[in-house]
């Protein structure tokens, strides 16, 4: 079922790396499914709802993922961090998440799935003031466009990107930004293909910071 529904998004071809990837995203589908019972992480339980709703609308932003520090902000119960952790690995990864329950479900899928390029973090992001930019910011439906850069400005490095994913673009999301931000591209996921039947309308909103 897996390979079928990710069969145009999975970034490897050759079957062993193909295979530990869908293996991999298999238990990960199965702890959502085994902790969603006591935690409440997901409205969406079924396997096949799970692969095209969850993991392919994750994968789909891997293109626009710029740079090695790349921080899922609001990640919930790791989406889009943890297929996109588990796909590239050479690239460190933050999960930031307010919600203490789902923190200490992330845990566990980073000890069961053996992630060494993944870091939790506990905290609101207008909190979370780290140390080290990120070079690429990914919000999955949070908000209007100009209240994610507000919460999210300052986690971005200089000529990094703020990825937002969301559902359809809204007159909201292009009214004045902050000056140092400026759109780069939107782009709509080819509705026409089976998937994204499965998806429905589907944005992907590219913002750079400038140096």
């Amino acid at each position: 079922m897996l390979e079928k529904c990710l069969a145009d998004v999975l970034p490897f071809t050759s079957g062993d790396m193909r295979q530990q990837l869908l293996e991999k995203l298999f238990t990960y589908a199965e702890l959502l499914v085994k902790w969603n019972n006591v935690y409440n992480l997901t409205a969406i339980t079924k396997m096949e709802d799970i692969a095209y709703k969850h993991f392919l609308d994750s994968l789909l932003v891997l293109p626009y993922l710029q740079g090695d520090r790349i921080i899922d902000v609001g990640t919930g119960a790791g989406l889009p961090g943890i297929p996109l952790a588990l796909s590239c690995q050479g690239k460190q990864f933050t999960l930031l998440d307010s919600n203490n329950k789902k923190i200490r479900f992330l845990r566990q899928v980073i000890t069961e799935l053996g992630l060494k390029n993944v870091t939790v973090i506990h905290a609101r992001s207008e909190e979370f003031m780290p140390a080290n930019k990120f070079d690429t910011v990914i919000v999955r439906a949070f908000a209007a466009l100009p209240i994610i850069i507000e919460k999210t400005q300052h986690l971005v490095a200089p000529h990094g990107e703020i990825v937002a994913m969301k559902g359809k673009v809204t007159p909201e999301d292009l009214t004045a930004l902050p000056a140092e931000f400026v759109i780069q591209e939107t782009i709509r996921v080819d509705t026409k293909t089976e998937f994204s039947k499965q998806l429905g309308k589907r944005h992907i909103i590219r913002v750079t910071k400038k140096g």
